[in-house]
């Protein structure tokens, strides 16, 4: 089983997760904010990745820290479960549909960290939550897990489905990416010999 778990603690935010690869898409989250709970738990439905995560954070102050946070412990936890990478497909990519949302996601699980977010939320806000923090999700995530991660909306004028289907769009690249390739069970998916 490919499985991590990640307990970070810092003067913002105290997480504890645990992430398992080969799961079946089931989650336990307390995040300490809402929308980003209901993000995370279809992120781990769609990807197939079991998610628990319980986050204690100043949310006092805004919802900033913890949802960078989350985005790192989440990027960290990623990489230690998928190890070496041997016998993975690396690649991964999906087009997700949320009503009139239209959202693309293209991942490679290089070891490099690369964001492009080409993503316009028309709203300041859903709720409660800051929009622009999808954005400092996406890029804590990458840079920890250490991936290419590439998000374009091509349609969308409602902030929660724009912001749901990048979410669900994600989860089922990496869920590709991520996946054993039988064909090349024992094999790394490089050329140059490590990722």
């Amino acid at each position: 089983m490919r499985t991590a778990e990640i307990n970070r603690k810092t003067n913002e935010t105290n997480i504890s997760l645990f992430l398992n690869c080969d799961g079946s898409g089931q989650s336990e989250i307390s995040s300490g904010v809402g929308f980003l709970d209901h993000m995370l738990t279809l992120f781990a439905k769609h990807s197939g990745f079991d998610l628990r995560l319980k986050c204690d954070g100043d949310t006092y102050v805004d919802d900033h820290h913890s949802v960078e946070d989350i985005g790192i412990a989440l990027g960290f936890a990623l990489r230690e479960a998928l190890g070496n990478k041997v016998g993975i497909r690396r690649y991964g990519d999906a087009l997700i549909p949320m009503d009139e949302a239209l959202i693309q996601t293209a991942v490679d699980l290089s070891g490099r960290s690369f964001l492009s977010y080409s993503v316009e939320i028309p709203t300041e806000k859903v709720g409660s939550f800051d929009c622009e923090l999808v954005e400092e999700f996406f890029a804590a995530f990458t840079r920890s897990a250490e991936l290419t991660l590439h998000i374009r909306q091509l349609a969308g004028k409602n902030s929660h489905h724009i912001i749901e289907g990048a979410f669900k769009s994600v989860a089922r690249a990496l869920r590709a990416a991520s996946e054993s390739d039988p064909r090349f069970a024992d094999a790394l998916p490089s050329t140059k010999g490590v990722l």
